[in-house]
């Protein structure tokens, strides 16, 4: 098992830059593929983006590529969103998960949650 904790989020003006981090504890970080999914106010919750056990794969949703970056520290247990030119329709509160598959979209592919941190584009 595996417990997060997310970190960074807070108010920025569009155009400018955010990084989220999640802390990991509990069994080995390296044994997890690592995804980050967002959810806006009346608004499912969507995928960003996703990153493989040792970092060597990772995937982006359309509407962040080229402008977000997942990274993975398996030293530091530890995993970060980069998120520049930021949108206000990234407004949402941002979620670190963990799934015991290889690189997924899907929600549903992963067991662990972390409790979300809120982040606020303003126009």
């Amino acid at each position: 098992q595996v417990q997060l904790v997310e970190s960074g989020g807070g108010l920025v003006q569009a155009g400018g830059s955010l990084r989220l981090s999640c802390a990991a504890s509990g069994r080995t970080f390296s044994s997890y593929t690592m995804g980050w999914f967002r959810q806006a106010p009346g608004k499912e919750r969507e995928f960003v983006a996703t990153i493989s056990r040792i970092g060597g794969i990772t995937g982006y949703a359309d509407s962040v590529k080229g402008r977000f970056t997942i990274s993975k520290d398996n030293a530091k247990n530890t995993l970060h969103l980069q998120m520049n030119s930021l949108k206000p329709e990234d407004t949402a509160v941002y979620y670190c998960a963990a799934s015991v598959t290889f690189v997924a979209r899907g929600a549903d592919k992963y067991g662990y949650w972390g409790q979300g941190t809120q982040v606020t584009v303003s126009s």
